[in-house]
């Protein structure tokens, strides 16, 4: 696929979505969809480099398009200011070529992952939560999908990054690796299944290949999920 036809969604504009979004706009795809509900605040704006602090208070999506319009004006940004949530995921996500999912809780990863595989869309899933940060690609008929590795949400108190910490560095390192395998994707490249982790302590980044389940609930010999069920997404946090 040509770049300069390529609609690229960002989803969540936190630590992850803020630099991924700026190294996208200067890339030459035609469409940058920007999606999140949540406002610029103070607290977060060491790691959020699309904001400053005549943002806080503002709602993130509006901050980030007015920012990127001004560093890319050849880039078609389009707003969406919500939550991706069941009643809209198919809808929004539908509208791109690739998703970068840098989302705040397990509901929203979950819910984006089913609503690429049903729609057809490629996706790059990243979170960070101290100093360790992954990133997993997923093609648009999963196998492997991002249940073959984390089969459903926890139910138990996962650490998200307000509780735990997480390093503004290490957002940096996984947000260079999200854009660079959504990149790839454009240009054909295979990406399906392959898994970054980054160690910000020792530096070290691993890359391997993880194997589809043919148990999987979402892509496996026989799925159990086969629509976007409201019920099945409790919002829990997980990285921000």
């Amino acid at each position: 696929m040509s770049r300069a036809r390529a609609r690229v969604l960002i989803l969540g504009v936190g630590g992850l979505g803020c630099p991924a979004a700026l190294a996208l706009a200067r890339t030459g795809i035609e469409v940058l969809g920007i999606c999140d509900d949540d406002v610029v605040e103070a607290t977060n704006l060491h790691r959020q480099i699309l904001f400053g602090d005549g943002d806080v208070g503002a709602p993130k999506v509006d901050a980030a398009v007015r920012e990127l319009r001004r560093r890319a004006p050849d880039v078609n940004v389009r707003a969406h200011p919500t939550r991706l949530l069941p009643a809209n995921a198919m809808e929004i996500v539908r509208q791109y070529d690739v998703v970068v999912e840098g989302s705040d809780n397990f509901a929203t990863k979950f819910l984006a992952a089913d609503a690429c595989m049903f729609a057809g869309v490629g996706i790059v899933h990243a979170s960070a939560v101290r100093w360790i940060g992954t990133v997993l690609g997923v093609g648009p008929r999963g196998r492997p999908c991002y249940r073959c590795l984390f089969e459903d949400l926890p139910t138990d108190g996962a650490a998200n990054c307000a509780e735990a910490g997480v390093m503004g560095p290490v957002l940096g390192v996984i947000a260079a690796a999200q854009v660079d395998w959504a990149l790839s994707w454009l240009d054909g490249d295979a990406i399906s299944g392959q898994l970054v982790t980054f160690d910000g302590r020792t530096d070290v980044l691993r890359r391997r290949r993880i194997k589809p389940r043919i148990d999987c609930a979402l892509c496996g010999a026989a799925p159990r999920i086969r629509r976007i069920d409201p019920a099945a997404y409790d919002p829990r946090p997980c990285v921000g």
